[in-house]
This record gives C-alpha cells, structure tokens and sequence, in this order.
C-alpha cells in the first residue's frame, strides 16, 4: 500500500514537469493554454506536497502501532 502511495506522488510531479513545459512552449503562441497549464502545474506541485505528507503521517501512524 505504502509503494502505490510513493509512485503516485511522483506521477504529480511528472504532470508538473509536463505542465511547466507546456508553459513555457505555448507563453508566446497561446497565451490562454499557458494559464491553463499554469493551473495545472500549482495543482500538481500542491497534491504531491499533500500526498507526500498524507503518507508520511500513514507511516508514522504504523510505526507507532507496531511498537505497542
């Protein structure tokens, strides 16, 4: 469970990267897409910081269990 977790986090950053990319492709050409993927891209970069604290707290949680 806790490795599904980690891989999605980093599936997150993958659409930021693709995002920010797609950023700085289409500022000059379509600049109403850009916005969009700049959208996109804070989203992303906001879930995986949540995601990741999300897991952190489940592994703590069973580190704590497995002690008593």
């Amino acid at each position: 469970m806790i490795n599904i977790l980690r891989y999605t986090e980093y599936l997150y950053i993958l659409v930021a990267g693709f995002s920010i990319f797609r950023i700085f492709n289409d500022w000059n050409s379509d600049r109403s897409m850009a916005y969009l993927f700049i959208f996109f891209a804070v989203v992303s970069i906001g879930m995986f910081l949540f995601r990741r604290s999300y897991r952190k707290k489940f592994e703590q949680r069973k580190r704590d269990n497995n002690k008593e």
